[in-house]
């Protein structure tokens, strides 16, 4: 089951984030999988990314993780990460 049982509300459409890339939502993270945390996605490269980053950053370590594509490639960002810090 999904931890957030309504679509993220900018599902959608495309931000700016903070480094200048343009982001297209899709939803939620939990949503598109099925219920499944980015935490426990193995060997998905958008998660293992993330991961790395979201270390890097100091980001929060919970599920407020959307995902989209920053043009062809899939991409989980933190609500954190979107300008004005969350959506």
């Amino acid at each position: 089951m999904s931890h957030h049982p309504h679509p993220h509300p900018l599902a959608g459409q495309t931000v700016t984030l903070h480094d200048g890339s343009d982001f297209h939502i899709e939803d939620w993270n939990d949503r598109v999988f099925d219920g499944t945390s980015w935490m426990f996605m193995q060997g998905h490269p958008a998660s293992l990314a993330y991961a790395t980053r979201a270390a890097l950053a100091g980001l929060p370590l919970d599920n407020e993780v959307v995902y989209g594509k920053v043009g062809p490639y899939d991409e989980l960002v933190h609500v954190e990460e979107f300008p004005g810090g969350a959506a």
